[in-house]
């Protein structure tokens, strides 16, 4: 796999409404796990959407994996222009700071939002240019606007070559499992 598309639920989806939530660390750990086998296996770029939620904390995991595999490429690719306008200025400081480290901006519609279509237009770049699909979703926790790239994923795997690796909830409260049992593990007793 050359190239692979990373997106999920938006933050307010997840009920998350700042950076500081306790979840996204666990969040951004599942990616990493799905994610870094394929970067060691030969992937060149990530493509995501830019939309604040999944597909920024999975830059931020691109962005630390690029110091590890510096050929390794990111892309955000908007569905209209400047779609950080409307946003609270903290979330338009960090989507700024995500820009910085992307290698391809682009936007399908140089303008604002005008409609669904530029949406749809976005989804179907993305599926076309990208081999696989890497999705943080979880159908039996709920509809999310995830489902319908998914819907158009599963299509595109019907036709031809086209893979899809889940990040359910179940693998995020497994990561976050772990990191609380290394949390007790490091305890040092040797105080008392």
């Amino acid at each position: 796999m050359k190239n692979v598309l990373i997106t999920g639920y938006r933050a307010h989806e997840l009920q998350i409404f700042g950076q500081k939530h306790e979840g996204i660390p666990f969040i951004k750990k599942a990616i990493s796990s799905r994610l870094t086998p394929l970067v060691e296996d030969g992937l060149e770029w990530v493509l995501t959407p830019g939309q604040y939620g999944v597909d920024l904390w999975a830059c931020e995991v691109v962005l630390e994996l690029k110091k590890t595999f510096p050929d390794l490429k990111l892309s955000i690719i908007t569905a209209f222009q400047n779609p950080e306008e409307q946003w609270k200025e903290d979330k338009q400081e960090y989507y700024r700071s995500i820009l910085q480290g992307v290698d391809y901006y682009g936007a399908i519609s140089h303008q604002p939002y005008i409609g669904p279509w530029q949406f749809t237009a976005r989804d179907d770049l993305l599926l076309r240019k990208s081999d696989g699909l890497l999705l943080v979703y979880d159908e039996d926790a709920g509809e999310g606007s995830p489902r319908f790239i998914k819907e158009k994923a599963v299509k595109k795997q019907q036709n031809e070559d086209y893979t899809i690796i889940s990040v359910t909830s179940e693998d995020i409260q497994s990561v976050a499992e772990d990191e609380r049992m290394n949390d007790v593990g490091t305890y040092d007793d040797s105080s008392f």
